[in-house]
């Protein structure tokens, strides 16, 4: 038997899980990720954890096929990440990195990416060989796998398609620069967004003028109880992201689309909402798409990494 470790490193912390060759997470935990002076001690600090790890476990490192990465900004198929703003990174080869610094053979990928393969391996979307993913959390992140393969992209940034133009006629800019991007209206604040809109526009009573903060769950709560408002919002949501997601599914054709972030912990709600407007635009030839919700929460990220290692080295 061999093994390997899947690594998921975000902006705050680092989650490293250690798996056997079929899939089994045997161990998990997580280190602060350092981002002081552009982040140079990220990588030395997941060396020493792995190092760490092995050691202290008595593991042969004979044993060890390798490391996946998943990380927060576009990498392609050699490792070579270009910039994460948020750890402080320009360009440059995190694969050969990481290796040099452990001693064993890595293969990186975009963190959103990571966890679609993830979602794909073991989660929502087993047992399909086209799959599209989407995390509606904070911002709108995502990944396809087309005949098996994950979709890297020329420059990696395949996958990115919470930065696709739903509203031309937007003026806010997104964070990305643009306007009228997916994630302003599918995100988790999307939807908050278009709640704060919707009731600066009408004098309907509702539940969540009484709230402030108003947050994603609030509204779903609200339209649980039958909330006119909370609907309308919701109704409006369900729209949006049907239409979106049709767009995509006309370009990958997929089994399953799998959905997941903070917003899927509205859960057959937001599959029965949203399946109307998918229907109601994408093509007929590609209109066999099943929902499904995302299963493996904040794991994906490390099984799809380990995922990366076996595919290039096991």
């Amino acid at each position: 038997m061999r093994y390997g470790f899947g690594i998921d490193l975000g902006g705050t912390t680092v989650k490293i899980a250690y798996f056997d060759e079929t899939g089994n997470m045997l161990s998990q935990w997580e280190i602060p990720t350092v981002t002081d002076n552009n982040g140079a001690r990220i990588l030395p600090d997941i060396a020493d954890a792995v190092k760490f790890y092995i050691s202290k476990n008595n593991i042969d490192p004979a044993s060890i096929l390798g490391l996946g990465i998943g990380v927060p900004g576009p990498v392609n198929s050699k490792g070579v990440v270009n910039k994460c703003v948020n750890l402080g990174w320009g360009v440059f080869n995190i694969s050969e990195e990481l290796s040099k610094l452990t001693g064993f053979p890595v293969k990186a990928g975009n963190d959103a990416n990571v966890a679609a393969l993830g979602e794909f391996w073991k989660g929502g979307g087993q047992g399909c060989d086209n799959m599209v993913f989407a995390t509606l959390g904070t911002g709108v992140g995502g990944g396809i796998v087309i005949e098996g393969q994950l979709l890297h992209g020329a420059h990696g940034a395949g996958g990115e398609i919470g930065h696709m133009v739903l509203k031309r006629d937007e003026t806010v800019p997104c964070n990305c620069g643009k306007c009228g991007c997916v994630e302003q209206y599918c995100s988790a604040t999307g939807i908050v967004r278009l709640a704060k809109e919707h009731l600066a526009e009408t004098d309907e009573s509702s539940v969540l003028r009484s709230l402030n903060p108003i947050t994603c769950k609030d509204i779903f709560d609200a339209g649980k109880e039958e909330d006119a408002v909370a609907l309308e919002i919701l109704n409006e949501y369900y729209a949006l992201l049907g239409e979106f997601l049709a767009n995509l599914c006309c370009v990958v054709d997929p089994e399953i689309v799998v959905l997941g972030g903070g917003v899927s912990k509205a859960g057959q709600m937001l599959l029965d909402g949203v399946r109307p407007y998918f229907y109601k635009n994408v093509f007929h030839a590609a209109s066999g798409a099943k929902f499904t919700l995302a299963s493996l929460g904040n794991d994906a990220g490390a099984y799809g990494a380990f995922k990366l290692a076996l595919d290039s080295f096991g």
